[in-house]
């Protein structure tokens, strides 16, 4: 028999995670108009009424399968382009223009909203359970205050992953040096109920100084939490040639098939005291293009790599088993959820022999660019 150690690359999970799940900035949505979007294996509907709320319900008209989302907003309702029934946001038919009464049947799926950070956030659950508001992501002070710049907001279609390969990233140490071309001197992970947190400082590359977070003169001091099974905020403290910026990551996602997701990503910074708007929102741009990059770089990764249910790992890898272990809590009845899922577990990542090889791997690296440089008639420091 063949000693190879073989892939498991696994099924998708038949169902999607329970919990909440960003839909994109709230304004995106407050023009009086419906809007689609994919999710959970279906279409949704969005559009704001009259009162300014936002009502989410699947896409498509209960009555004979219209598309909700090509239809018009009439009053609080949104009217089927088919044969204009209405559906209210509480996801109940209010009329039939051509029938005497409505159905008592007419209803659809409801999705409950919660607005948090300036985003629109919905709960699903394929139990059906009412939403548990006590584990939304919490509101970012200052935000609302208007104390940080407005959302740099960006999304990607990821087709061929499923959203776990994203999860993974949490536990994942060595991979800031390969693909976002840092040093992750201190690397730490606590997972404790609903919430699972990266704890990181890092710092750049030198050989790398035009790609991810790549520049020597890049000092990041990240913590990084999810909120559930699709929301993550990154509190950034960057250090970058003495000037210290404080920086807002939101990281999230909503499942669209088995195998797909939608990326969502966006960047805030708070604006420095006595800095004009228009500076501010300088910087802010270039922090999203800087960490949007490194989104860009997973990416890659994630639409050419298979997933991989039996890992073969090192000491230096860091928790993955457990970081699974806690995020199949959504994807079970609430009744089956194990207390290995939910109960506090901490690691910490030696990253002593990865950073003494890294260090030399880069010093290298800048050795035989010189010397290509010199050959070349490049000046140094060019």
């Amino acid at each position: 028999m063949s000693d190879t150690r073989m892939l498991d690359q696994g099924t998708a999970p038949e169902r999607f995670a329970r919990g909440w799940h960003c839909l994109g900035l709230a304004s995106a949505f407050a023009d009086g108009k419906p809007h689609a979007i994919q999710g959970f294996g279906t279409k949704l509907v969005v559009w704001q009424d009259s009162k300014g709320e936002l009502n989410v319900l699947d896409g498509y008209c209960r009555h004979m399968g219209g598309d909700l989302t090509q239809g018009e907003v009439k009053g609080d309702e949104i009217a089927c382009p088919f044969h204009d029934w209405r559906w209210g946001g509480d996801g109940k038919c209010k009329e039939i223009p051509y029938a005497r009464r409505v159905p008592l049947r007419a209803r659809t799926q409801r999705y409950e909203t919660a607005v948090v950070n300036d985003q629109l956030l919905v709960w699903h659950d394929v139990q059906g359970s009412k939403a548990d508001r006590e584990i939304l992501p919490p509101q970012l002070p200052g935000v609302a205050e208007g104390e940080y710049t407005d959302w740099v907001w960006n999304t990607e279609e990821i087709i061929g992953s499923h959203c776990r390969e994203l999860i993974d990233n949490v536990v994942d140490m060595a991979h800031f040096y390969y693909v976002h071309f840092a040093f992750p001197t201190s690397f730490r992970n606590v997972f404790e109920g609903t919430e699972a947190t990266q704890f990181m400082e890092s710092k750049g590359r030198p050989d790398k100084a035009d790609g991810g977070y790549g520049d020597s003169d890049l000092f990041l001091r990240s913590e990084a939490r999810y909120y559930g099974p699709a929301y993550m905020i990154n509190w950034l403290d960057t250090d970058y040639k003495g000037f210290n910026t404080e920086v807002v990551l939101i990281n999230c996602h909503v499942p669209t098939g088995p195998d797909s997701f939608t990326l969502h990503y966006g960047i805030t910074v708070k604006k420095p005291e006595g800095m004009d708007d228009a500076t501010a929102d300088f910087i802010a741009k270039k922090y999203a293009d800087m960490f949007g990059s490194g989104f860009l770089q997973d990416v890659h990764i994630w639409k050419n790599k298979v997933p991989v249910q039996n890992p073969l790992l090192c000491e230096e890898d860091g928790p993955v088993y457990q970081l699974r272990r806690w995020y199949e809590q959504f994807y079970v009845d609430v009744d089956d959820i194990d207390p290995e899922m939910t109960d506090r577990f901490e690691f910490e990542v030696d990253t002593t022999k990865a950073n003494e090889y890294w260090q030399a791997e880069v010093a290298d690296n800048l050795a035989k660019k010189a010397e290509q440089d010199a050959a070349a008639g490049v000046p140094a420091g060019h």
